[in-house]
């Protein structure tokens, strides 16, 4: 077994699995991602995104292939093994909020602090400070029922800032909101991983967000493509002079 490059702090090879039903979801995917770098994973819905940010962050185990966290086999490990994985190193955004209705929203922000065995006041000082950036500071004691979808979201994004995880799955992260409300979302959300030397990998179908990192991957079917834009031909319209065409690699 041939272990990952030093300088990847997440890398998968020949990653294949299967819905439940038998359709394939990843069919041989290969990929490295190196410490600090925010990769976008890019494709239209039903390319395998989800299914590869749940492989990759041990969510579920993966049927064919490897993956390994800072050089420790990912794929070798054990339920407790990969739970534990996931809350002391890895952050995880879904596309829709997800909080728990019973706690307000710094201490749904804290939540995965206090899990760690953080105090409960620095975790409170944590979460504010997250809440804050997010702009949904003074909604800070409000149960998610008081609060609308975007700024739900809002505090799940906080929620996976505030332990500064080694790795941050980010799945649609701004889906639920409004176009003004993603570009700052985004931006707090890269400018932070940068400033803490955060590790993203972002799942997106959206050009403008996938701009936003530093290397993009894209997913066809389940399978890593390269798109290739063709020379211009001479025609009689523009458009029938540029082309693209998207090649399995």
């Amino acid at each position: 077994m041939e272990a990952p490059p030093d300088n990847d702090v997440l890398w998968a090879r020949a990653l294949h699995f299967q819905h439940d039903d038998g359709s394939p979801a990843l069919s041989g995917v290969s990929l490295g991602v190196r410490e600090g770098e925010i990769l976008a994973v890019s494709g239209p819905r039903g390319s395998g995104k989800t299914t590869l940010l749940r492989c990759l962050s041990g969510l579920v185990p993966v049927r064919r292939g490897e993956v390994w966290f800072n050089s420790v086999p990912v794929h070798t490990m054990g339920p407790l093994t990969r739970e534990r994985l996931r809350r002391d190193r890895f952050g995880w955004i879904d596309p829709a909020p997800v909080l728990v209705p019973e706690l307000n929203a710094w201490e749904n922000t804290a939540l995965p602090l206090m899990l760690r065995g953080t105090s409960r006041r620095r975790a409170k000082t944590a979460a504010l400070e997250w809440l804050e950036r997010l702009d949904i500071g003074e909604s800070a004691r409000k149960r998610p029922h008081q609060l609308v979808q975007a700024e739900r979201q809002r505090v799940c994004i906080a929620r996976a800032l505030a332990p500064a995880p080694s790795v941050l799955f980010a799945d649609e992260p701004t889906a639920p909101l409004h176009r003004a409300d993603r570009a700052h979302v985004l931006r707090t959300l890269t400018t932070a991983a940068r400033s803490h030397g955060i590790t993203v990998v972002l799942a997106t179908h959206d050009a403008e967000t996938a701009a936003l990192a530093d290397r993009t991957v894209s997913l066809l079917d389940g399978r890593r493509v390269q798109t290739v834009h063709l020379p211009p031909v001479a025609g009689p319209t523009e458009t029938e002079g540029r082309a693209a065409c998207s090649l399995s690699v």
